[in-house]
């Protein structure tokens, strides 16, 4: 197992669509899911999509509710209703920084499990917003794209000083 480089904001890897995964159940892509999650415990982060790591496809994994952790292969997700939320997101690739950030509360997702089986469910709250986020590094979007009010991006030391509404708490837990 290794702990793999973070790509960040302004290298081409992170703006372009990544390529479906033809094998999931391949042993480079067990260990590409294994290094991915050494690495994201490391960074103490929530998710990681496979571009954020230099590598150009479909595959994100996720920190679950139970602690563990979970990989989706050639992800479909699509909004589940018509609600949205606006909370606050960080990201990997842009280390500092925070924005608010409106997405769907519900959706729906499909993909492939490092089996190779076929998974589909729903998703709400953090989860939900979690596999947003790295859904949209697999179509080559960062998080500030989806802003449509750029006052409410910031560094997080001073979002927090000045007691921004809803500034996140945790500076290592990002989406």
């Amino acid at each position: 197992m290794a702990i793999l480089k973070i790509a960040r904001l302004g290298h081409p890897v992170l703006l372009q669509r990544a390529e479906q995964v033809a094998d999931p159940t391949a042993p480079e892509m067990r260990r590409l899911v294994s290094d991915m999650v050494e690495t994201l415990q490391d960074i103490g982060g929530l998710g990681l999509a496979a571009p954020q790591v230099h590598v150009s496809l479909r595959l994100f994994i996720w920190r679950t509710a139970a602690g563990g952790y979970s990989a989706l292969f050639n992800p479909d997700i699509q909004p589940l209703g018509e609600e949205t939320e606006e909370a606050w997101e960080g990201c990997l690739s842009i280390p500092g920084l925070r924005g608010a950030v409106e997405r769907p509360a519900r959706i729906v997702f499909r993909g492939q499990d490092v089996a190779g089986a076929t998974i589909a469910g729903e998703a709400a709250g953090m989860a939900a917003r979690v596999m947003q986020h790295e859904y949209d590094h697999l179509e080559g979007i960062l998080y500030p794209m989806r802003m449509t009010d750029l006052s409410r991006l910031g560094f997080v030391e001073e979002l927090a000083r000045f007691n921004a509404p809803r500034a996140p708490e945790n500076e290592g837990q990002k989406p």
